[in-house]
């Protein structure tokens, strides 16, 4: 995908959210057609995980993913969450190309990539955090949706805490438009909750790409 090398990367206006240790960029970064070119060609060339790798458990009990999900990174590295571990394939040629400018965007060169496709609105990612101990805690993740935009919602943890140990803090939703890029700075991931939550007017299908550092074991 040499058109998202050409992208002028100066000309981006970032939009900072910040507030109770949640540090935030975003933008729309990839030009619409560009985006929907970008799009269908990972529709028409990735290949999703199936099997043991589609399962997740929680507090115990194996449930299926509520959406299509696939790894790719540098040679060696993996990634462990909701008691399954995902092998990094070896990266497609879109999705490299989507690495490296994240690097010509912002100077971060990721070595891990996972890619979640969502059928509609009806597919979903509940509520938790990107802290796991392989993920260097200096690195933002960087988020890129393509396709359907959805609402992403953050919570501070203490706000999720039950009874009289709960503390009001308003969650921050925001729209993830065509093309855009969310940036989740640090301390971001310790203190704060995200979701995709379940949205069954929704129809159409999106394809996210977290991209992450992950730590040498």
């Amino acid at each position: 995908m040499d058109k998202v090398q050409k992208i002028n990367c100066k000309a981006i206006t970032w939009k900072k959210i910040k507030k109770n240790g949640l540090d935030l960029d975003y933008a729309v970064v990839i030009p619409r057609q560009i985006a929907s070119e970008l799009f269908q060609e990972l529709e028409d060339t990735l290949e999703y995980f199936t099997g043991d790798l589609n399962i997740i458990k929680v507090f115990g009990k194996a449930y299926n993913i509520p959406r299509k999900h696939v790894a790719y990174g540098d040679p060696g590295v993996t990634y462990t969450y909701s008691g399954i571990t995902v092998p990094a394939l070896p990266w497609p040629e879109p999705v490299l190309a989507l690495r490296e400018f994240l690097v010509d965007l912002k100077g971060l060169k990721y070595n891990f990539v996972l890619v979640n496709r969502y059928k509609n609105g009806r597919d979903h990612m509940g509520e938790h955090r990107d802290n796991e101990p392989e993920l260097d805690p200096d690195y933002p993740i960087a988020s890129i949706s393509l396709g359907q935009e959805r609402d992403f919602v953050l919570k501070h943890k203490d706000s999720r805490r039950p009874g009289q140990q709960k503390v009001f803090i308003p969650p921050v939703k925001i729209l993830l438009e065509h093309g855009s890029i969310l940036l989740m700075n640090p301390p971001t991931n310790e203190i704060w909750y995200h979701s995709l939550p379940l949205r069954k007017s929704v129809h159409g299908p999106r394809i996210n790409l977290t991209f992450r550092k992950i730590r040498p074991k």
